[in-house]
C-alpha cells in the first residue's frame, strides 16, 4: 500500500467513526434512509469511477469491456436504490441487507482468490467477510423478528465501527513489497 492509499484510508475510516454517532443520535426512520442515501451515493460515485477509468484506459485493455459494464452495473444499482428510499422502511432495510451481504459475499470470494495465490493478508480479508455476512444476518433477523428499525441501525453502526478499525488495520500494516519513490 502506497503512502497515497493509506492515507486515504486513514481518512475513509475516521470518516466512518464520525458518521456512528451522527446516525445513533438520528431519528430511526431519518437514520435508515441516511444509511441508505449514504450507500446509494457511495455507489453511484464508484459506478462513475468505473466508468470513468474505462474512457481513460480499460477500453486498450483486455477485459477492458468488463469494466465498462460494472460501472453501468454499479451506476444502475445505486440510482435503483436511490428510488427505493421513498418506498416503505422495510423495502429499505431489506436492501440495505442485500447490499451488506453481498459486501460481504464479495470479500470472502477475494479472500479466497488472495489463498490462492499466497497473499499473506487472505486472513483477515475471509475474516471481515464472515463478520459482514453474519452482521447482515444478525441486523436482519433483529429488524424484521422483532420489528424495530432503530436496532437496524444500532446494527449497522456496530458494522461502520468494524469496518473502521479493520480500515485502520489494514493502513497501518507492513507491507511487503518495497515501493520506490
Amino acid at each position: 500500500m502506497s503512502h497515497w492509499q493509506r492515507i486515504k484510508s486513514v481518512i475513509g475510516s475516521v470518516l466512518l467513526l464520525l458518521m456512528i454517532p451522527i446516525l445513533l443520535f438520528m431519528p430511526q426512520e431519518q437514520g435508515i434512509s441516511l444509511v441508505a442515501f449514504v450507500l446509494s451515493l457511495l455507489l453511484i460515485a464508484y459506478g462513475v469511477r468505473v466508468t470513468w477509468f474505462y474512457f481513460r484506459m480499460a477500453r486498450h485493455m483486455v477485459g477492458g469491456k468488463m469494466m465498462l459494464c460494472q460501472g453501468i452495473l454499479l451506476l444502475d444499482i445505486g440510482l435503483f436504490s436511490v428510488s427505493v428510499i421513498t418506498t416503505s422502511k422495510v423495502v429499505v432495510l431489506g436492501y440495505l441487507l442485500a447490499v451488506f451481504a453481498f459486501s460481504g459475499g464479495i470479500d470472502i470470494l477475494r479472500a479466497l482468490e488472495a489463498k490462492r495465490y499466497g497473499a499473506p493478508s487472505w486472513k483477515l480479508k475471509l475474516i471481515s467477510g464472515c463478520v459482514t455476512i453474519a452482521a447482515a444476518a444478525a441486523i436482519g433477523i433483529a429488524g424484521f423478528c422483532f420489528g424495530s428499525p432503530e436496532l437496524a441501525v444500532y446494527g449497522y453502526c456496530v458494522s461502520l465501527l468494524y469496518l473502521a478499525v479493520v480500515r485502520l488495520i489494514a493502513a497501518f500494516r507492513k507491507t511487503a513489497v518495497i515501493y520506490i519513490a
